[in-house]
């Protein structure tokens, strides 16, 4: 069980930004200056948990392979885990942050960072499921995770920090969940080829909303998604990237608490804590799973 004590209900913030792309080798600080700001906000408006995008130092960098964009790596603890660890002190919040993590030479990683709210590092994720698609080529710069499914302890509740493409697995969701998370959360880089048409835009963006909405209710937890909003250009030459925002929070029956459009700005919302309580009790799903059948799930598939 968490050793920590928390109050039922929970205000949260989700920072959705557009990313700062034309400082050079100097975005990260660029972005971490807004960054510290919509911290600052978020908390006056009396959040106590922050959560903030995918690789948020700058431009989603992945939309090419090329060995510069290594540059951008930093290792963990570092130069931007201090600087937000200060900032979660100064504020007094949980911030869940993600970082372009450089482990070794030629090891690198997509890894979460939590800062408690007294500026020490909670723990880190490393992101676990890595895509590898035309503008995501990520498979190029980062190493799957090998730290696992592991909630991360917090003064304010036990965190699911996944990232990104996690959230497209219900194994990922389910693992936190058994391991007694309290809430998942996703930040997020993802967004649609401005080329596509507008109904092909319109499911993918409802698909990944429905794949969120399906964690929450399989696993009796609140869910929040944080994306990215904006155009960034591809450095290939092809149509580049919109990210289309729409970050959100849930309740553990799927149910939209907060829903942000596609600008820039901080989605507030309260999470009820004690909701899962009430909700699992009615819906027992972790009772009634028949972990005696599953053995299955461990083949890549049953040829």
């Amino acid at each position: 069980m968490n050793s920590h004590a928390h109050t039922s209900r929970l205000p949260v913030a989700l920072v959705q930004e557009r990313a700062i792309i034309d400082q050079g080798r100097d975005n990260a600080d660029a972005n971490l200056a807004v960054i510290e700001d919509r911290v600052a906000e978020a908390a006056r408006r009396g959040a106590r948990l922050v959560l903030l995008q995918e690789l948020h130092n700058g431009p989603y960098f992945c939309q090419h392979e090329s060995v510069d964009e290594f540059d951008l790596a930093e290792t963990i603890p570092g130069p931007s885990t201090e600087r937000l660890g200060q900032l979660a002190k100064r504020h007094k919040v949980v911030l869940v942050t993600s970082l372009f993590e450089k482990r070794a030479t030629g090891l690198y990683h997509n890894t979460a960072v939590v800062f408690d709210a007294d500026g020490s590092m909670a723990g880190k994720y490393r992101k676990m499921h890595i895509p590898d698609d035309p503008g995501f080529y990520e498979k190029f710069y980062f190493t799957p995770g090998d730290i696992g499914f592991e909630p991360i302890d917090t003064s304010v509740g036990r965190l699911g920090v996944l990232v990104c493409w996690d959230q497209w697995y219900p194994e990922g969701a389910r693992l936190m969940a058994l391991a007694g998370a309290e809430l998942l959360l996703y930040p997020t880089a993802i967004g649609w080829d401005p080329d596509d048409a507008q109904d092909e835009k319109n499911r993918q963006r409802d698909a990944w909303v429905l794949s969120h909405r399906g964690h929450a209710v399989a696993n009796g937890l609140p869910v929040l998604s944080c994306n990215r909003v904006g155009h960034e250009p591809s450095p290939l030459g092809a149509s580049g990237i919109d990210f289309w925002g729409n970050s959100h929070v849930l309740g553990p029956q799927g149910e939209f608490l907060a829903e942000a459009g596609s600008g820039p700005g901080i989605l507030m919302a309260e999470v009820d804590l004690q909701r899962s309580e009430h909700v699992r009790r009615i819906w027992p799903f972790l009772r009634d799973r028949r972990i005696d059948a599953y053995g299955d799930l461990l083949r890549r598939y049953r040829d």
